[in-house]
């Protein structure tokens, strides 16, 4: 079994760094976001740079970059569980394809804030606590209009429902893979959490 843990880690990690925002807008409008809008490889700013553009491909474009960012690391985690790996190696590889996401071989370990993928990884290990996190994440993109914060608010909502929900984690009686994911995440928000600090952080319209 440790050799193909070992597989799961490297695939996850490299799998989680494919930049699907910047290779799609590259193919379907020829633009590097990473040029223009906030420079993010996310599906936000997939909408803000490309809607100059096009807003009809904008949203097409933006919907399946969250979802190819989501499912990247949920891939991996179905087929590890298929083959019959351990629950302490599913959370490593949860871990590992949100840490390729934010920091990914492909683009010098730059990368994404980790949003999509870790709510891929997280909906997958706890889908109850995942619901918890999407409904505040979407009630706060609807009236607030932000989506870094819109997004912190919901991942630290699953957090706490984790908490609640889950006291002792199944198997591996402890919250340390949620913790790390979500310390990265507001890690790749530092930026963010700046300028919402000082008023400048961009609304979604």
């Amino acid at each position: 079994m440790p050799n193909i843990n070992l597989t799961f880690y490297l695939a996850a990690y490299l799998i989680g760094g494919i930049p699907f925002g910047l290779i799609l807008a590259k193919i379907f409008t020829n633009i590097d976001i990473r040029e223009k809008g906030s420079g993010a490889i996310g599906a936000t700013n997939v909408l803000r740079v490309v809607k100059e553009k096009d807003p009809a491909l904008a949203k097409k474009l933006s919907i399946a970059t969250a979802a190819l960012d989501a499912l990247k690391g949920v891939i991996v985690l179905v087929i590890a569980s298929l083959v019959g790996v351990s629950e302490e190696t599913k959370w490593a590889i949860a871990v590992l394809a949100v840490l390729g996401h934010c920091f990914s071989p492909y683009l010098k370990f730059e990368g994404g804030k980790g949003v999509a993928t870790g709510f891929g990884v997280l909906l997958y290990m706890l889908p109850l606590e995942s619901i918890v996190g999407f409904l505040f994440w979407f009630l706060a993109a609807k009236f607030i209009k932000i989506s870094s914060l819109s997004s912190l608010i919901g991942l630290i909502a699953l957090l706490i429902a984790s908490f609640i929900i889950h006291p002792d984690i199944p198997v591996i009686h402890t919250h340390a893979p949620i913790i790390i994911i979500a310390a990265i995440i507001f890690y790749k928000h530092i930026p963010n959490i700046i300028r919402l600090l000082k008023g400048k952080e961009r609304r979604v319209v």
